[in-house]
């Protein structure tokens, strides 16, 4: 699981989430809809990154890899956060 997501993945992510969200049952699709909205929350945060990397590159070009680092340890604890808080608020479900 040390993969990125890449854009096949998500796209993959995203079919299960549709299928999910289309069930009839109550909870797979809650499931559904939560894959969904963490899959628009991730691309917000890729066009967020995107935005961010871009102005820095114009402010500090000589300190590219100190703040790729920095960026992306900040989105990694913004993601996790994120997921903890969804987990515990349904401990029931699970993804795997």
């Amino acid at each position: 699981m040390n993969d990125r997501l890449d854009e096949a993945k998500i796209e993959q992510l995203r079919g299960w989430g549709a299928g999910l969200a289309a069930d009839g049952d109550d909870e797979r699709r809650a499931a559904g809809k939560a894959i969904l909205l963490l899959i628009e929350e991730i691309e917000r945060l890729h066009i967020d990154a995107w935005n961010a990397k871009a102005n820095q590159e114009q402010d500090r070009p000589e300190d590219h890899a100190d703040a790729d680092d920095q960026l992306e340890a900040s989105m990694d604890r913004t993601l996790r956060s994120r997921l903890s808080r969804i987990r515990s608020r349904n401990p029931k479900s699970t993804m795997g």
